[in-house]
C-alpha cells in the first residue's frame, strides 16, 4: 500500500486521524514535527525561538524526505510542509497526500488549549490565523486531496480516507 500522507493546517486533526489510520490499517504512524523534536533535542516551539524557522523547514525537509522513501506509512506533516514543493514532490513518489481542512474558528478553539503553537503566540490569534490560512490554501489545495474535518470525528475522518484510498 503507498503511504497515507496528512497535510493540512495546524489544529486541523493530523496527528489524532494519523493515529486512527494506524490502528485501523496496522501501518506505522510517523509524526514529522515529533521527529524532528527528537532529531534537534528540544520542542518546536523552542526549535523556532532558539534556531529560527528557516532551521526548522531545513530539518523537516531532511525528515520528510527520509520518511517518504519508505512504504506502508501514514505520514503526518507539519502544517507548513507545503511551503516547500520539494516536500511534496518527495511525499508523492510513494504516497497520497490527504489536506485536513477547518474553519478558522475551529482552529482557533483547537489550538487554544495549548501553547506550543510557535506561529500562534501572542495576542491577535484570529488574525494570525486567518493570514496563514490565505497563505497555505492554495498550496494546500494543489497539494492532495481536501478531507473536510468539520464536526467529524478522527475515525469518521480515517474511514473516510481509507474510502478513497482504497479505490
Amino acid at each position: 500500500m503507498r503511504n497515507i500522507v496528512l497535510a493540512g493546517f495546524m489544529g486541523t486533526g493530523k496527528t489524532e486521524v494519523g493515529k486512527e489510520l494506524s490502528r485501523l490499517l496496522s501501518m506505522r504512524l510517523i509524526d514529522v514535527d515529533h521527529e524532528i523534536e527528537q532529531a534537534v533535542g528540544m520542542p518546536v516551539k523552542d526549535i523556532f525561538l532558539k534556531k529560527g524557522e528557516s532551521y526548522f523547514r531545513e530539518i523537516e525537509t531532511e525528515i520528510i524526505r527520509k520518511y517518504a522513501a519508505e512504504r506502508k506509512l501514514i505520514i503526518a506533516t507539519g502544517g507548513g510542509a507545503v511551503l516547500r514543493e520539494e516536500n511534496l514532490a518527495a511525499l508523492r513518489k510513494n504516497g497520497t497526500i490527504f489536506c485536513l481542512t477547518a474553519h478558522p474558528e475551529t482552529i482557533l478553539d483547537r489550538t487554544s488549549r495549548n501553547d506550543d503553537r510557535p506561529l500562534l503566540q501572542g495576542n491577535e490569534r484570529m488574525d494570525k490565523i486567518r493570514h496563514l490560512l490565505s497563505i497555505r490554501r492554495p498550496l494546500y489545495e494543489r497539494a492532495g486531496i481536501m478531507i473536510d474535518t468539520e464536526n467529524k470525528t478522527p475515525l469518521q475522518i480515517a474511514e473516510e480516507i481509507i474510502g478513497i484510498a482504497q479505490r
